[in-house]
């Protein structure tokens, strides 16, 4: 569907227009544009969790910091951490004394059983300590580890580059594996539609979307259509060049065209108003001011049309100003 307003053949050429003194009317084919209004949604919005239960230590990001990927947003901690560390420690500390005990009773079995004192079941059975002691070592180093890579996870992170959109928890507060700290909006920033399903046959995917409000005269591209009707709507998403990121959410009032239609048209500038009434004047047979009634107005070029609902006939012709 394209975005003209309209389309005129020939004679209705804007300079041809200004410079013609009468028009013949005739049905023209009008687009119809609904009005509705979208919000300004980011591509990608993710939460950033806490994946450490435990008590809020910090929290370095508020509503509409912009973040990197990867950056972190708050720390948590876990106290029982600490104590587990310890308890590790130390018990890495005995096993490492048992060990050393231990090699030093397999250096004497060894020296022993040289002179015949001793038997070789008897270093067997060292040897396997010596071996017990090293795996309960390993063991207990990388249990060590665990908690140590737990205690690291404290830290959230944001999970792409973006917006900050929320952060429902402050420092101090409790927060559970999972939780979330802080949402984050990234990917790029896009209006989302809700249109009556009655318009979902006329639209399609590159359909040019007005922005209204617009200064610069804004338009976007009608980008995806969901399938899924959500409470008699279609969802549909419009990609916008250069779309204000300030507040998400907010919403936008804009145009889409959801239909085609023949009209009659005039120029605005054929049409004179009095006492609340609009005429035009007629060539031909009926010559003279007519009463009419307007309905929307068209653009094209630098001129305006007027959409006649009434007091007008295809074929007459209208003397232009």
């Amino acid at each position: 569907m394209k975005a003209q307003v309209f389309a005129l053949v020939g004679f209705l050429a804007s300079a041809s227009l200004l410079q013609a003194e009468s028009l013949i009317v005739t049905p023209q084919p009008v687009t119809d544009w609904k009005a509705v209004y979208a919000q300004i949604e980011a591509q990608t919005r993710l939460p950033a969790r806490a994946r450490l239960g435990g008590t809020l230590v910090s929290l370095d990001a508020v509503e509409g910091d912009r973040v990197e990927a990867g950056q972190v947003l708050a720390r948590v901690v876990d106290d029982k951490l600490d104590l587990r560390l310890r308890a590790i420690d130390a018990q890495l500390q005995s096993l490492q004394s048992q060990l050393d005990n231990a090699k030093a009773e397999l250096e004497r079995g060894e020296a022993l059983l040289q002179r015949g004192v001793t038997t070789v079941q008897r270093l067997d059975a060292l040897r396997t300590q010596v071996d017990v002691l090293n795996g309960q070592l390993d063991a207990t180093r990388a249990e060590r580890s665990v908690i140590v890579q737990q205690a690291a996870e404290g830290d959230v992170l944001a999970p792409i580059a973006g917006l900050v959109l929320t952060v429902p928890v402050a420092a101090g507060a409790v927060v559970m594996p999972g939780e979330a700290v802080a949402t984050i909006g990234g990917g790029g920033f896009f209006l989302r539609l809700a249109i009556p399903e009655r318009h979902a046959r006329a639209l399609r995917e590159g359909d040019e979307i007005r922005i209204d409000g617009a200064d610069d005269g804004a338009t976007g591209r009608l980008a995806r259509i969901y399938p899924q009707i959500e409470n008699g709507r279609v969802i549909a998403d419009v990609a916008v060049e250069g779309l204000a990121e300030a507040f998400v959410d907010a919403r936008v009032l804009v145009r889409l065209a959801v239909g085609q239609r023949s009209a009659l048209l005039v120029p605005e500038t054929a049409v004179t108003t009095r006492a609340g009434l609009d005429f035009v004047t007629v060539e031909g047979a009926q010559q003279g001011e007519r009463a009419v009634m307007l309905g929307q107005r068209h653009e094209q070029g630098n001129v305006v049309l007027r959409e006649i609902l009434s007091g007008l006939a295809e074929g007459e012709t209208v003397v232009l100003k």
